[in-house]
């Protein structure tokens, strides 16, 4: 009878030991997916930034290659500035991009007075620096699609059970996307 108790004894033990490696091993496999996925995360948010600090780098170019011609666009000069100093001095993601759609706006105006003066779009600089605007432009719209690709996939893994107690258990929060700021979606209004 004893040796019957010991063998069930033995038996209970050793599916604890299994049920418990077997947790052991899910909370390591979706510790490191959380890992991996915020890393992923941080990257693809490093790669926008890195469009952005192109944008803001060509745009002085582009000031300075069309102030010359119409002075009479200071406002817009000065939002660009204002904008750039606002990316320089953000402590996070979300103030980078607020200061990245603040550019983007002032541009737009930018953009559309230069279309507005035919001498200004012919000279070569001005022409040059305009095509390697757009370019940029979209190549941080396909940073940002690609950011708010991973930012689901984190975001998904988060709050999918079980591995959302996973993650509350070790700190990991949901994370922001990249989006346009109200009135975006609406031509900018340029008058003279």
């Amino acid at each position: 009878m004893a040796k019957g108790i010991g063998l069930a004894l033995l038996a209970v033990v050793g599916l604890l030991l299994v049920v418990a490696l077997g947790l052991g091993l899910y909370l390591r496999s979706t510790y490191n997916g959380l890992v991996d996925r915020s890393q992923g995360v941080d990257a693809q948010w490093a790669q926008v930034e890195t469009q952005l600090q192109r944008r803001f780098d060509l745009v002085p170019n582009l000031v300075e290659s069309t102030k010359g011609i119409f002075e009479q666009e200071r406002a817009v000069f000065g939002q660009l500035a204002e904008a750039r100093t606002r990316y320089a001095g953000a402590a996070s993601p979300n103030q980078r991009a607020d200061a990245a759609t603040q550019l983007e706006s002032a541009l737009a105006r930018l953009l559309v007075v230069v279309e507005n003066y035919p001498n200004i779009r012919s000279q070569a600089n001005v022409t040059q620096l305009m095509d390697e605007l757009a370019g940029t432009e979209n190549r941080i719209a396909v940073e940002r699609r690609r950011y708010n690709e991973v930012v689901l996939s984190y975001n998904s893994m988060t709050k999918r059970f079980p591995s959302n107690m996973v993650a509350g258990m070790f700190g990991f929060g949901e994370r922001a996307y990249f989006r346009a700021v109200s009135g975006a979606d609406g031509a900018p209004k340029v008058s003279f």
